[in-house]
């Protein structure tokens, strides 16, 4: 199993192009499965029933994995299975008989306008790092980013002139998305005051927002930005970087966005990924109605 293991997560590198965080959920995922027959005594996937792979999901059910984790699983599995079966390692592929499970949709948590407000308002920005901060939060309520990409910017994927940033998504996909004037003015603030003293020539490979060393910021320093400048405002819900990019789509959207705009925007490659920022939309107009109508 582990043989072709290695092999599948070699033809997703090199055929898909997908990231490094991507291939190791995929590994992370098919570790599991191996670890879960290794028990039964089966190393080779031809012996992989559907009964088997039935009690495999009986088992994540069991110890609590959420619907959401539960479909990941499956959607690994599926690519595993299917690769197997079209190279002929495998005569029957096992995943056929196996229902995708449903997710159960909850809304993700979202800023209001005035939230944002408050946290853009947040650092101060007689600071190197303060406004720092400043251009990298304006740029990811503006843009509406994942947390990769704003990390990855370069200063050659800024065309401030034309109001345009380059992206490279999901797969190293491009995109170019639209960007407002004030986080312009922050980021030609931050490029001619801040970076400068931030940067470390041989460290810095032109990623736009570097940390205190001169490097790219990680995942964990973007967070804790957004958590510091959530808690100065003293907002209680719960506030993580994915959360921008949530405010985002949703303020298009109850301003009038059209739906196919939103999807190029955040860089979905299907609009049923989008739509679910319609249902807070939905919630927003009932609120507007129950606010405003004469018998709301």
């Amino acid at each position: 199993m582990e043989i072709f293991i290695r092999e599948y997560l070699s033809s997703l590198r090199l055929e898909r192009n997908l990231s490094d965080n991507t291939i190791a959920a995929y590994k992370n995922d098919l570790t599991s499965l191996v670890n879960f027959f290794t028990d039964s005594g089966i190393n080779d996937p031809s012996e992989v029933t559907s009964k088997l792979l039935n009690d495999f999901f009986g088992l994540l059910k069991k110890i609590g994995l959420s619907s959401r984790s539960a479909a990941r699983y499956y959607s690994s599995l599926k690519g595993f299975f299917s690769y197997l079966f079209s190279n002929n390692y495998i005569s029957q592929n096992p995943m056929d008989k196996i229902s995708a499970p449903k997710i159960n949709k909850s809304l993700p948590n979202v800023l209001n306008i005035n939230e944002v407000e408050e946290i853009l308002s947040g650092p101060d920005v007689n600071k190197k790092l303060g406004l720092r901060d400043k251009a990298l939060l304006e740029t990811f309520y503006a843009c509406g980013l994942r947390v990769s990409e704003l990390t990855g910017l370069k200063i050659s994927d800024l065309f401030l002139s034309e109001e345009m940033i380059r992206v490279f998504g999901k797969g190293s996909k491009e995109r170019f998305v639209p960007i407002g004037s004030s986080a312009i003015k922050w980021i030609e603030e931050y490029q001619k005051n801040s970076r400068p003293l931030l940067e470390k020539k041989a460290k810095s490979q032109h990623i736009l927002f570097l940390n205190g060393r001169g490097t790219k910021l990680s995942r964990m320093g973007v967070w804790k930005i957004v958590n510091k400048y959530a808690e100065l405002a003293g907002i209680k819900k719960e506030v993580h970087p994915h959360t921008f990019r949530h405010s985002f789509a949703t303020h298009l959207l109850e301003g009038g966005a059209d739906l196919r705009a939103v999807q190029e925007m955040l860089g979905h490659a299907d609009i049923s990924t989008t739509q679910i920022y319609t249902h807070i939309d939905r919630d927003y107009i009932k609120q507007v109605h129950r606010d405003f109508h004469p018998r709301g």
